[in-house]
């Protein structure tokens, strides 16, 4: 978001901070990981990965926050406020707190394996 007496400089301002505030996620084909809650202020967004096209969003903002992303199947859910900045800004917080096997399996002291649940002889017959 960017502020400025003129259209123009607002939209540019609005580029240099988006440009700043870039991501990395943690993705699982075209669906997230694990369900995930994000908070801000007096909201939260509730995230929770689906199987097939099932990608409901009912708020735009989210929507579009969603599609940049790459993620189509997921089911979201706004608890709390309905400003859409505040709604945004705790998509992106749910968004930053999704985390890989690695991860999980680094901070439980687990192999990977363990984490998901496969084994080596599994993960070699599914490809």
């Amino acid at each position: 978001m960017g502020k400025a007496r003129e259209v123009p400089m607002a939209i540019k301002k609005g580029i240099e901070q988006a440009k700043k505030n870039l991501i990395q996620l943690n993705l699982k084909g075209t669906t997230i990981p694990h369900q995930v809650i994000g908070r801000y202020g007096s909201g939260a967004k509730f995230c929770s990965a689906r199987g097939g096209r099932h990608g409901r969003h009912r708020r735009r903002s989210v929507r579009k926050v969603m599609q940049v992303a790459g993620i189509r199947n997921v089911l979201t859910k706004s608890i709390g406020t309905s400003n859409p900045h505040n709604v945004i800004k705790a998509t992106f917080a749910a968004l930053l707190g999704l985390k890989d096997a690695a991860q999980v399996a680094e901070t439980r002291t687990k192999t990977v394996e363990e984490i998901t649940g496969k084994t080596k002889e599994k993960a070699a017959g599914e490809s």
